[in-house]
């Protein structure tokens, strides 16, 4: 086995144990239910905290780093959180928010703005 397998195979493996660990742990630490009001209420929101914090700055960086492109990204995040917030569904919102980064991106490029 050369080093770029066995890396891959170590690798592999490490996300394996460290997914099941994380997995097993509630199980055998909280045997009873839960009965914390604010237990409750954080592990609810966990989930979409931690999706927000890896989406969230990938958004300002899908269309590259120039102005136009930040502005783009800016103008479909809004968007797509004004559609959100009004409870449409998500293939709605995400069609909308891409085609509202590229119209803004098409029209600030040929208004040469940025």
């Amino acid at each position: 086995m050369n080093e770029h397998t066995l890396y891959l195979v170590i690798s592999v493996a490490v996300m394996a144990v460290v997914t099941y660990f994380i997995r097993m742990l509630p199980l055998a630490v909280f045997r009873k239910k839960i009965k914390s009001k604010f237990a409750l209420n954080f592990l609810y929101y966990v989930p979409y905290a931690v999706l927000s914090a890896m989406t969230i700055p990938a958004v300002f960086t899908a269309c590259g780093d120039s102005m136009a492109a930040i502005a783009s990204s800016v103008v479909g995040l809004v968007v797509s959180v004004v559609l959100a917030y009004f409870e449409r569904g998500l293939l709605t919102v995400a069609v909308s928010a891409c085609a509202a980064a590229y119209i803004t991106d098409l029209v600030l490029g040929l208004c040469g703005i940025f």
